[in-house]
């Protein structure tokens, strides 16, 4: 007499698949704070964990020390915008909130919109450099010749290595006119 098994297999790859799908539904729901541990550890997104609010009520500033900060700011090749910083560079004391600008115009006669990245020099010292307000956490919208003074507020970590004396702070300007999700919503309304 021969018994048929194949319910019994079908009842364990259901039980199988199900356990599957639950683990992936609670893995999905554990990306959330994952994703935000890692970026107050490594400060990507913008995060700058609780330094920022430390800086902003002058809990951590070092007054033995003052280190240089250097601005650059470079158009993208095509991007016809004026770009430029309001001070080539400032001399801070680490902890110690600052604030400049930039200052940007659309040479076009059409409306155009820009992302600026930015990058630091030293390498070392890229951790240790944190924006608390920066144009560069958005999208820039500008009209045909229209201008504009984009704000950075900015502290430099007490925690700094001692050997830096100096970090570089520059600003890249791409435009992304065809890309943007901001004109796109303009242009719907």
């Amino acid at each position: 007499m021969k018994t048929d098994k194949a319910p019994s297999k079908n009842k364990t790859l259901v039980t199988k698949l199900l356990f599957a799908v639950v683990g992936m539904f609670a893995f999905g729901f554990a990306l959330v704070p994952l994703y935000d541990v890692i970026c107050d550890i490594t400060g990507l997104n913008g995060n700058t964990n609780n330094l920022a609010a430390q800086a902003e009520a002058g809990e951590i500033i070092d007054e033995t020390r003052e280190v240089t900060v250097q601005f650059i700011a470079r158009e993208n090749g095509g991007m016809a915008w004026g770009f430029s910083p309001s001070a080539t560079q400032v001399r801070v004391k680490p902890g110690e909130v600052n604030m400049i600008s930039y200052k940007v115009t659309n040479n076009t006669d059409q409306v155009m919109v820009g992302q600026a990245i930015p990058s630091v020099a030293p390498n070392a010292a890229a951790g240790h450099l944190n924006k608390v307000e920066c144009f560069c956490f958005e999208e820039q919208v500008l009209q045909p010749g229209e201008s504009a003074d984009m704000p950075l507020r900015f502290f430099v970590d007490p925690a700094l290595p001692a050997d830096i004396s100096k970090l570089t702070l520059s600003y890249t300007l791409y435009d992304i006119t065809e890309k943007s999700s901001k004109l796109k919503a303009v242009a719907a309304r």
